[in-house]
């Protein structure tokens, strides 16, 4: 798990997309971002990245990628968490599993995820910023002088 300071962390994982006879496996990413520390990617698909990227630097390939609450992933670790189009819930019997389902108006897929792998990327999460301690993260003052100033600075340059 690669992890830059003051930047974000990523861990590249395999989920498996559960279908009528079995399972099938997808690259995806977990991405963390201490600008925007309430929340955690999910990019689909193998993109060679195995570092935290800005996504602001233009590094979009046109690829699928979940927004997803870090409170709710870490919910969901121990008990069934979310509703509507994202819902978590471990597996029964102590298996390190935790299922993932998304929907969206094009359809809907449900993932197996490992328990150990996400909770090793919450914890290095929890690192950069400690769980309580999202909202001093935010910059709001910055982004606020940023915004009355005529929008002039970029905050997100600091």
């Amino acid at each position: 798990m690669a992890r830059l300071p003051r930047s974000g962390c990523t861990v590249r994982t395999t989920l498996h997309l559960v279908g009528p006879s079995g399972w099938t496996p997808v690259p995806a990413t977990l991405v963390y971002d201490v600008a925007d520390p309430f929340a955690v990617r999910v990019r689909f698909g193998d993109d060679g990245r195995d570092e935290y990227e800005d996504p602001a630097d233009g590094g979009e390939d046109g690829g699928v990628e979940w927004l997803l609450s870090r409170d709710l992933l870490r919910a969901g670790l121990t008990a069934p968490a979310g509703e509507g189009d994202v819902r978590l819930w471990p597996a029964r019997a102590g298996l390190d599993v935790v299922f993932l389902q998304l929907r969206a108006p094009s359809g809907e897929a449900l993932f197996e995820v490992s328990g150990a792998v996400v909770g090793e990327f919450l914890r290095e999460t929890e690192m950069l910023v400690p769980q309580g301690a999202e909202s001093g993260a935010l910059r709001v003052d910055e982004e606020l002088s940023a915004l009355l100033g005529g929008g002039t600075d970029n905050p997100s340059a600091y």
